[in-house]
């Protein structure tokens, strides 16, 4: 799992952007190539390392009992 942090400046960017366009009921916005592409690997990153984390999640948490019984009971309860 990496810890190295991730460079989310071009997201905290694109959110400030919406909202500025928000706030003066602009109907677009428009993002130059280079901002564009900034986002696109930050976003990039992120979904790569929330991915892995959750892999190691599920490699960490699988030694569970293969044969653990769950028993769930259901009454009509009373109102």
């Amino acid at each position: 799992m990496s810890t190295e942090p991730i460079n989310t400046v071009p997201i905290q960017q694109f959110i400030k952007q919406v909202q500025g366009a928000e706030n003066s009921r602009a109907k677009e916005i428009r993002l130059d190539i280079n901002a564009a592409k900034n986002l696109s690997y930050t976003l990039g990153i992120v979904m790569a390392r929330l991915n892995g984390d959750l892999e190691q999640l599920l490699v960490n948490n699988s030694g569970g009992d293969a044969t653990e019984v769950i028993e769930i009971k259901l009454d009509q309860g009373n109102w």
